[in-house]
């Protein structure tokens, strides 16, 4: 049976609906809750409208945004993001996160609940935020330019998904998942697109990370000179989170996916060819089959797929339900796949008792 070194996986991981206000800060913004913990790294989404994907973390502050669908450079407002609070975050007038009537999905990641330390494993000095117990780690760095510059990430375990995104000025965000082809340190994709997996040497220089760096090339978008950049980095933790493949097979009766853990959050993307990041989680749909998609490469709302890009969540995996129809195609044609998953619980706890499906 599969054990677990988590037994509550929302003290690390947890996703709140919410509903905007369209209050300004100056009158007292709107004070999400909920959360479990204080967010170190936040991700919001307008689910009834068509507004860009918001990301802040701790390292950065609070204030300041980038855009999973955008290439722009990062962005600064007080009506976004306002602040990190004890048991979740406060958001101001923003229309991507608090206009009024409308509604919102947060996903919230705990790192170590500071704004970074000094580290110095790398040929470049990075600040860190990281937590080795689940796994995720925040990492800002000034790049250099140079072939094989290495960066530390304090995970003190080899990261299974990485995402860089570069600060100051427009450039896609780049992702290294290790299970991306059979040497997935040769190969990117891209968050802000539907590109499949692209060869790059300039990216990861095609070098595997280890346990306490990653290295990358000359490419602007992870080491311009002078450049400044953010990367989040995960290493997968038995019954807490799962970064792996799959091969779809293009049927309603779909692939299954073992996970280890009863997903709370699934993020899919087809590697051979173009197609869109798919992200579903268990609070948008509280039982299966999980309709309710968005989309990180796209600004547009939520919207149900119905019988395509479906899946069910089960207490130790998810089975892609999706046709071979439309953009169902997405998440299980006869393709391979990459997934990165993090836990509601994990299958079985560390004491033994297993999880019940929903």
């Amino acid at each position: 049976m599969a054990y677990t070194d988590i037994d509550k996986p929302s003290d690390y991981f947890n996703t709140v609906l919410y509903t905007g206000n369209g209050t300004a800060i100056g009158s007292g913004g709107n004070a999400i809750t909920g959360v479990g913990f204080q967010p170190d790294w936040l991700w919001i989404k307008n689910r009834s409208n068509t507004t860009v994907h918001h990301l802040q973390d701790v390292v950065r502050g609070s204030t300041k945004a980038l855009y999973s669908n955008l290439t722009n450079a990062e962005g600064t407002s007080a009506e976004n993001v306002n602040s990190f609070d004890s048991d979740g975050f406060t958001v101001g007038s923003g229309t991507g996160v608090n206009t009024n009537a409308e509604n919102f999905v947060a996903w919230n990641w705990l790192a170590d609940n500071t704004s970074g330390s000094s580290n110095t494993d790398g040929s470049i000095t990075s600040t860190v935020s990281a937590n080795t117990t689940s796994g995720f780690s925040i990492v800002s760095y000034t790049g250099n330019g140079t072939a094989g510059a290495t960066i530390g990430h304090g995970l003190n375990a080899v990261p299974d998904w990485i995402v860089v995104k570069r600060r100051n000025t427009t450039d896609s965000w780049g992702v290294y998942h290790s299970a991306n082809t059979s040497e997935p340190e040769t190969d990117v994709l891209t968050l802000n697109t539907t590109n499949a997996t692209a060869d790059s040497n300039t990216r990861w220089n095609d070098t595997a990370p280890t346990s306490s760096l990653f290295t990358v090339g000359t490419d602007g978008g992870m080491n311009g000179n002078g450049s400044t950049y953010i990367a989040y980095c995960f290493a997968e933790k038995k019954g807490f989170s799962k970064f792996g493949s799959y091969t779809g097979n293009n049927s309603n009766d779909g692939t299954f996916v073992y996970t280890g853990m009863k997903p709370a959050w699934v993020l899919i993307k087809r590697i051979n060819s173009p197609a869109n990041w798919i992200l579903k989680d268990n609070k948008r749909d509280s039982y299966n089959v999980a309709t309710q998609t968005l989309l990180p490469n796209s600004s547009s709302a939520e919207y149900n797929d119905g019988a395509y890009n479906t899946i069910d969540f089960l207490s130790n995996g998810f089975k892609l339900r999706g046709g071979s129809s439309g953009v169902g195609n997405d998440t299980n044609a006869s393709e391979p796949y990459i997934f990165m998953a993090f836990a509601e619980n994990p299958f079985v706890t560390s004491t033994g008792i297993p999880t019940t499906a929903r």
